[in-house]
Parts: C-alpha cells; sequence; structure tokens
C-alpha cells in the first residue's frame, strides 16, 4: 500500500493551463467514481480551487498505472503537452505537502483561509462517493486537525487573508478606492459572498447577481442588492468595478455583451474565477482595466512572518510524526485491539472468584467487574502504544507477536 498524489498549482501553471483540469463539484463526483474503480486504487481525494487541482490516492502493491494518464482519461484529453505542469509526490513527501497546504504554507496568499475549507470539503465529497479508505481519512483528518491547531496557536498574515483581501489591496496600491463606487459581484457562491462582504464592508455600493430559479430562497451577505443574473448588463454601465466569481463553465461577461454597454468611465472587472469568468477579450475595449486571479501576488516575508512560519512547522512536524507512526504499524492496529480484549478476559477469569466472594450485590459486582475490564483494556492500550512510541516498527511487531502467544484468546 502506498500514499501517492499528483498536482498542479498556480507556481508552475498559468489560469489557462489550470482551467484544463480544474473540476466543477459535478466533474469532481463523476472523477471519484471512476478513478476509485481502477485497478489498485484503494481510496481518493480530489482536490480543485481557482489555485490548484490536486489528486491523491491510496493504493496496493497491483497499482502501476500513471496518475497523470488517469487524469487524462477523466477529463477525455489525449495528450502529454500537460504534464511539465504537474508535479508527483509519494509517501512522506505527500504527506509533508498536504499538511502544510492545510495550513495554508503552500497558498499564493500566506495562510490564507479558504484552503482549509477547501480540503474539508475535498474529504467529505470524496465520503459522499464512498472513495475514501481508512489511510486517506486518516492522512486528510489529521492534516486538518494539524491545521486548525497552526491557525490557533500562529499568526501567519498580519490582517485579513484571502483573494478578494489582497485584490482590493492590490488595487489600492494603484490608486483604486472603493469607497463610494458602485461594485457588482457576478455569483453568490462561497467566493462571490465573501467578495461583496469585503466590498461593503470597504463602503462600496454592492449589488450581488442571483439566478433566477435560487432568487427567492438564497440569502445574500447584508448590506447588499440583489438583481436577477439575466440582468446583469442592465447595470454595467453605471458600475466601477465587477467581481466575478462563480463555477460557471462558460464566460459571465462576453466582449460581445460588453460592448454593447455605454461605458463613459473607466470600469475596473476582477475575474477571480478558474476556468475564467470573463473573456480575455474584454480587455481590448475601451474604458475596461481586467484583472485575473494570477494578477495578485503574495507580499514579500519579514522576519517575524519568518519566526511565525518556523513555530508553524514546528507544530506540523509534531502533528505529521503522529501520523507517521499511525501509518506505519496501522497494520497491526486490529491485532492489538483483539489482544486489549484477551488482556481483559484474562483479568476478570484471574479475579472471578475474589469477586464473588465480595459482599456485593448482583448489579454492582457486574459494574464493577465491566470497570476492571475498561482498566485494563486501558491498561494494556497504554503499555502497547507506549512501545510503539520508543521502538522501532520491527521491535514492536516482535513485542505483539510474543504478547499474542501470551494472549491468544481467553485461555
Amino acid at each position: 500500500m502506498g500514499i501517492q498524489m499528483i498536482g498542479i498549482d498556480h507556481s508552475v501553471a498559468a489560469i489557462d493551463i489550470r482551467t484544463v483540469f480544474s473540476f466543477t463539484k459535478k466533474k469532481t463526483a463523476e472523477a471519484l467514481d471512476a478513478i476509485k474503480e481502477k485497478k489498485g486504487i484503494r481510496g481518493c481525494v480530489l482536490l480543485s480551487t481557482c489555485n490548484r487541482m490536486e489528486l491523491w490516492v491510496s493504493t496496493d502493491e497491483t497499482f502501476t498505472d500513471s496518475l497523470y494518464d488517469i487524469l487524462c482519461e477523466v477529463r477525455e484529453l489525449r495528450t502529454k503537452e500537460y504534464e511539465k505542469y504537474f508535479v508527483y509526490r509519494s509517501e512522506q513527501d505527500a504527506v509533508d505537502h498536504l499538511f502544510h497546504l492545510a495550513c495554508g504554507l503552500e497558498s499564493r496568499i500566506l495562510g490564507e483561509d479558504q484552503i482549509l475549507t477547501q480540503v474539508k470539503d475535498a474529504l467529505s465529497m470524496a465520503r459522499e462517493h464512498y472513495a475514501t479508505d481508512n489511510v486517506l481519512e486518516i492522512l486528510f483528518r489529521m492534516a486538518v486537525t494539524a491545521a486548525k491547531k497552526v491557525k490557533t496557536n500562529v499568526v501567519l498574515s498580519g490582517g485579513n487573508h484571502s483573494v478578494i483581501h489582497q485584490a482590493l489591496e492590490t488595487l489600492r496600491e494603484e490608486g483604486y478606492e472603493v469607497n463610494g463606487r458602485k461594485c457588482m459581484v457576478i455569483g453568490n457562491g462561497e467566493m462571490g459572498k465573501l467578495a461583496a462582504t469585503v466590498l461593503r464592508q470597504a463602503g462600496a455600493d454592492v449589488t450581488v447577481t442571483v439566478r433566477q430559479y435560487r432568487s427567492g430562497i438564497v440569502d445574500i451577505p447584508q448590506g447588499c442588492k440583489r438583481i436577477d443574473y439575466g440582468n446583469r448588463m442592465s447595470i454595467l454601465g453605471d458600475c466601477d468595478f465587477v467581481v466575478s466569481a462563480t463555477a460557471s463553465p462558460n464566460y459571465t461577461l462576453t466582449r460581445e455583451g460588453v460592448r454593447e454597454v455605454e461605458l463613459k468611465h473607466e470600469l475596473v472587472l476582477l475575474d477571480l474565477a478558474v476556468p475564467r469568468d470573463i473573456d480575455p477579450e474584454v480587455k481590448k475595449l475601451m474604458h475596461i482595466r481586467l484583472y485575473d486571479i494570477d494578477y495578485f501576488k503574495v507580499e514579500v516575508l519579514n522576519d517575524k512572518m519568518k519566526e511565525n512560519i518556523a513555530k508553524a512547522e514546528a507544530i506540523l512536524q509534531e502533528q505529521m510524526e503522529e501520523f507517521y507512526v499511525w501509518y506505519e504499524c496501522r497494520d497491526v492496529i486490529p491485532r492489538i485491539r483483539e489482544l486489549k480484549k484477551n488482556v481483559a478476559v484474562d483479568l476478570d477469569l484471574r479475579l472471578h472468584k475474589i469477586l464473588h466472594e465480595l459482599p456485593l450485590e448482583p448489579s454492582s459486582r457486574e459494574k464493577l467487574e465491566a470497570q476492571i475490564g475498561q482498566a485494563a483494556e486501558k491498561v494494556a492500550n497504554k503499555m502497547l502504544f507506549g512501545l510503539r512510541d520508543n521502538i522501532s516498527g520491527e521491535a514492536f511487531r516482535e513485542c505483539v507477536e510474543g504478547l499474542e502467544k501470551i494472549y491468544p484468546g481467553g485461555n
């Protein structure tokens, strides 16, 4: 068995390349259903965000396929031209990457909050489609736990940290201010709601698009107006800023559509989606300034931030060691459970006569016997896992084998 992953992200591939391998929720579900049926794959998790796409698999010894070829198959591609953009990791290298990823140390914006939610959502999606196995379940759960511990104990940013915050900071540096300006946010998903909230907090007059069939049930951020998505072009000419952040496979703003709008002042468009929401050709039109998600860069790290990263690394290392201990001895866990039960039974048999000679009510005696059994299991558990933490994996297995001879089961 083994842990493998293959991924493509903003550090090696531009948005148009990442778009080829981006997955909507529907496509993710279809991919999981197909990948989990591959020979040798025991479990799989697919993570797809604006900045990255990663496929994680747990495999047995029969797995010989290429993860890149599997991705191309589910995307209906027959080409090697994109392979150079992918990074492949396995075992400890893969584990290390996931732990760092979950707490935002691999993100474009250091310590961003959204990636932890995205990692949790990827695991939940895999669970819903019965695509995970015990290894990936434990790995992702422990990575999420480690990330929460880092976020609780270490400050990885001087303030708010998300793409929209970084975008507004960049715009301010370039002379654009949203306070008092008219803004439209296209999309009411997680990214859209965050963008609308941040813009409203910055003092903008914000209108959010809502699909007509959802207009009666979808909430929008407090203080924002709503407009049907189909009517978005009717207010475009009055806007100073437009943020588009949907999961749509189609453009929300096309060159033809924008060209028909009479613009009398500069219109700033922020495309925060992958695949792109806004037709790149729009930037060739008069009065248009178009930014995509790749435009916004990470700030240079100062000494304090480097110190905090070192603290985060220490926390992650401790948490990863816990996973490695479990991973290296996971095949022994069922045997340990059986040993604990056998120890409890053995103790119960040895104390049976003594307990029945005590002047106790039957109910009290039964309760005491149960408590002694539980205590015996806890003592055995502490002893066995204490051994595991202080000796080599091979020596630990020898100890388990020896104890199994002593406690073969109820004798």
